[in-house]
């Protein structure tokens, strides 16, 4: 005979008893449910009154930080998996790691605070961006990232005034600079590109270019894979690549085709159709769809790519964005008077082409979708996507980078 107890009448653990009001709160209860917990920090100490307060109701004040929230980005979704049970003075209860199900507080914890935290921190370090501008000549490049930033960020020396002409790329350069906005500081590097596509034979011209940008994968691989790493690895990785189509009406060059092909799988590429005030508004939105088409037929991907949409919620917005693209840009750092206001524009001889006009031109959102809604996201996709495939590659290649000395990191980045 067997000594094996029965199924049903094993003892079962002991199942310690669950404390009063924790679960769905009954009508009368003071405590809306709440959404499981961030986790991780410490423990605050409870409001000065006493008196149990849901969690958000001492939440920090965001005014003005709306370019820090950017550059914040995800990370409040890396804080922390697990939910911490805390004791302040009473009973608290931060519950179930189910999804679906919430949980009830029943004092101040403090988590909400990590979201301020996140962003002091992110005031005191500020962080990067990178751009590269990519066209031939003539298309206005440098002018338009003026414009964005609102200062003379393309300039290569601090001397040269608002009136002076820009001066033709005759290389591939990185300008940077820091600016500040709202106490938020960012450096700011511009890759400006040569004369692309001005030769007789532009065979193989977009080379110098994705040889610049792998580059820079390789410097950070590189801080990476460094015994004595840097607290802060120098990020010089391209976030963004601004293509410039000339408004010829007509279709894409080959060439046009030819580079976003190559360089899609590498590099955030954003199409943009430059001085669009020489197109009447039937011309250039036919342009523009001919240009999505022509893209579409390539199987060329720019960003924001569909396959990166996180949720319903952003396939939602970039649909919108999508549906949009290539915007049609005009650039100019001239301001004019208009109706008593001083604006931003090209000046013809029948009036003033106002940039920021929506009416006029596509710029307003090109920036808003550049800076002021997708800025942290470029920097996503380039860290998780991009650099990872070409590391993944790298590693690959020669069966794993050995570590290599503070003198060999010091050489690379001359």
């Amino acid at each position: 005979m067997s000594d094996v107890v029965p199924p049903e009448v094993r003892p079962k653990p002991a199942v310690p008893a669950k404390p009063p009001n924790v679960g769905a709160p009954s009508p009368s209860s003071p405590f809306p449910p709440q959404g499981p917990g961030i986790g991780g920090g410490g423990v605050s100490a409870p409001p000065p009154s006493g008196i149990p307060v849901p969690i958000g109701s001492h939440g920090p004040s965001h005014g003005g930080a709306h370019a820090v929230s950017h550059s914040v980005g995800h990370s409040a979704g890396h804080v922390g998996g697990h939910a911490a049970a805390a004791h302040t003075g009473g009973h608290a209860h931060v519950g179930s790691h189910n999804a679906g199900s919430g949980s009830t507080l029943l004092g101040y914890i403090g988590i909400d605070t990590i979201i301020e935290q996140m962003r002091k921190k992110t005031m005191k370090t500020g962080f990067d961006f990178n751009i590269m501008v990519v066209g031939h000549s003539g298309l206005g490049k440098s002018t338009l990232v003026n414009t964005l930033f609102k200062s003379q960020v393309s300039r290569r020396s601090a001397g040269w005034t608002r009136d002076d002409k820009i001066p033709k790329t005759v290389e591939i350069k990185a300008v940077s600079h820091v600016i500040e906005e709202g106490g938020v500081k960012m450096k700011l590097t511009v890759v400006d590109t040569p004369g692309f596509g001005d030769q007789i034979n532009n065979d193989n011209c977009w080379e110098p270019i994705s040889k610049y940008i792998n580059e820079q994968y390789e410097k950070f691989l590189k801080e990476e894979v460094n015994i004595t790493r840097k607290k802060r690895i120098p990020d010089t990785r391209v976030h963004c690549c601004l293509y410039f189509i000339s408004p010829t009406g007509h279709s894409l060059r080959q060439l046009d085709v030819e580079f976003m092909k190559r360089l899609s799988h590498s590099v955030n590429i954003i199409p943009v159709i430059a001085k669009a005030d020489t197109m009447t508004i039937e011309e250039r939105q036919e342009f523009k769809q001919r240009v999505r088409k022509e893209l579409e037929m390539g199987g060329i991907e720019f960003y924001p790519q569909k396959e990166f949409d996180d949720d319903m919620e952003d396939k939602s917005d970039n649909d919108k964005i999508r549906e949009a693209m290539p915007f049609a840009v005009v650039g100019s750092d001239k301001e004019y008077q208009v109706n008593g206001k001083r604006v931003l524009g090209r000046k013809t001889a029948w009036g003033v082409v106002e940039v920021e006009n929506p009416n006029h031109c596509e710029f307003a959102q090109l920036r808003d979708f550049l800076i002021r809604s997708h800025l942290q996201d470029l920097k996503e996709v380039t860290h998780n996507i991009h650099y990872e495939t070409y590391r993944a590659k790298r590693l690959n290649e020669n069966g794993g980078l050995h570590p290599i000395s503070s003198n060999d990191t010091q050489e690379s980045n001359l």
